[in-house]
């Protein structure tokens, strides 16, 4: 890409990217280097078990303070890009810029209820798109929706919290922007559902049947382009990019052509596909369990991509760890696992939490099978990450069904892809290259990319995959007559996995 120069002129981008865990802020340059990065722990409580909560005032402080920070060291930027975590719900008031209820995080189940009552009239909404949650914090504070009503309060996903922020809104100044953009809109279940023609309108007959006044919600805008100036910060410059994370990390990956995947495994894994221009038939599950997905909106033309979902990846690691006690340390497992070279005929399924992509089975919960006398830390440890690689390899297949395509290459980023043992494990379930991106957080550069395309730094999303230059390649080991057996093994383990609580397999969303 083209070369970076100092400050505004070289095109250099801040990018605050919101996790579900921490909040960071960093510099990225056309060339796709990130630097000067800053972040802080995002709290989330959990008042009641199944409820996930955070405080989104203290979100607001953090953001302004690290985005601050960085410019503090680097100095003036051509643009803003925000990448956030998807579906978490706000509401704030619009005068004073104050939230007036903790936001609901995207894991919380508190709309279980909600989403099954409604499917009763034909809207199928999941507990973790942002429509019920929305409904739920306007139930609390205005049951009546008067103020709502009135204008008096805002709503929406993280993205567009940050935007208000950045713009000034917080400081009750007269407010600030109140918009989403189209990838986190989608997720929402509010836009003109089943209609994938349509995803710039709200959904008239959600809204209604939520009793969410449509003056509550921002307006919808491009993924890339220029929305408004970020006031709150030194120099005031123009918020040029707003993508949910996974879409950012599709960008930040170079998967900007069609067929092209991104994996990343964090405390959950998300596999990725960019589809194209061409929208699909219809904006509900797929045969094979991924969902259509917006890839990012640019002049107003959508790209789009294919999702799938692991419930649970990285936190199985961390299960080994805090609950086990098996290590002291998530690095510690590839050390460990690395002891052996196979399982020993154990096989862990990561559904610690139930099952995605590709059997939607909440009843489903996780499993060591094929324990003998033998089987000790170091083949339990192989177990577990070979189990998240193989759940891997199911999403893969499913985004490949599902889009009628081959991915010939996994590209992969997250907590989980600096574990060699994994990765190897996974490029064996896939049976094919797997690239480590150069940025192990790959939504931070993606939004950056983004937001220097808005101002011409970067040329287009071609640039971005043309670009595209992996830290490292790792190729399959295993036979393909040895892959057909041990893929054989594994889905036999997954079977066993499934319908543990048959109560809760019967639920669909």
């Amino acid at each position: 890409m083209k070369s970076a120069r100092t400050g505004t002129a070289g095109g250099a981008v801040l990018v605050v990217d919101v996790g579900s865990s921490s909040v960071r802020a960093g510099v990225v340059h056309p060339h796709g280097s990130v630097e000067h990065v800053r972040h802080v722990a995002l709290a989330t409580s959990s008042p009641a078990p199944g409820l996930a909560e955070l405080d989104g005032a203290q979100l607001a402080a953090a953001v302004v303070e690290l985005a601050t920070g960085v410019l503090a060291e680097c100095g003036p930027v051509a643009a803003v890009g925000i990448a956030t975590q998807r579906a978490t719900a706000l509401v704030w008031d619009r005068r004073t810029g104050a939230p007036v209820a903790p936001a609901i995080g995207w894991q919380d189940l508190r709309t279980v209820v909600t989403c099954l009552t409604l499917q009763a009239d034909g809207i199928r909404l999941a507990p973790n798109m942002s429509a019920t949650k929305i409904a739920a914090i306007l139930d609390a504070v205005d049951p009546d929706r008067a103020r709502a009503e009135a204008g008096e309060l805002c709503a929406g996903t993280v993205d567009a919290w940050v935007a208000w922020v950045l713009s000034g809104g917080s400081a009750g100044a007269g407010g600030g922007l109140h918009v989403t953009d189209a990838t986190n809109a989608a997720v929402t279940g509010m836009l003109a559902a089943g209609d994938t023609s349509r995803w710039d309108t709200w959904d008239a007959r959600v809204l209604a049947a939520l009793r969410i006044p449509e003056p509550v919600l921002p307006s919808v805008v491009d993924s890339c382009g220029v929305v408004g100036e970020a006031s709150a910060l030194p120099g005031s410059p123009p918020i040029c990019a707003l993508i949910g994370d996974q879409q950012a990390s599709l960008v930040g990956q170079g998967c900007t052509r069609p067929g092209l995947a991104k994996a990343t495994f964090g405390t959950g894994g998300m596999l990725d596909l960019c589809t194209g221009t061409e929208p699909p038939a219809r904006a509900a599950r797929q045969a094979s369990g991924t969902f259509p997905i917006v890839a990012w909106r640019r002049a107003g033309e959508l790209t789009w991509g294919s999702e799938a979902i692991m419930l649970t990846a990285g936190a199985c690691v961390d299960w080994l760890r805090d609950d086990l006690g098996l290590v002291a340390s998530a690095a510690e497992t590839e050390a460990l696992a690395a002891q052996r070279e196979t399982a020993g005929g154990v096989w862990f399924v990561p559904a610690l939490m139930g099952m995605g992509t590709p059997v939607w089975d909440f009843g489903a919960r996780g499993a060591l099978v094929g324990l003998t006398l033998g089987s000790g830390r170091a083949e339990i440890a192989r177990a577990v990450l070979e189990g998240v690689a193989h759940r891997g390899a199911d999403l893969l297949e499913a985004a490949e069904a599902d889009g009628g395509t081959i991915v010939p290459s996994l590209r992969v980023d997250g907590g989980m892809s600096a574990n060699g043992v994994f990765v190897q494990a996974l490029a064996n379930a896939c049976l094919r290259p797997v690239e480590l991106s150069r940025e192990r957080e790959a939504t931070t550069l993606g939004a950056g990319l983004l937001a220097g395309v808005a101002v011409g730094v970067v040329s287009g999303t071609d640039e971005i995959a043309d670009s595209y230059r992996p830290r490292e390649v790792v190729e399959p080991t295993l036979p393909e007559t040895t892959h057909r057996e041990v893929r054989a093994r594994w889905l036999e383990a997954r079977e066993r996995a499934t319908r543990t609580i048959p109560e809760l397999s019967g639920i669909d969303f």
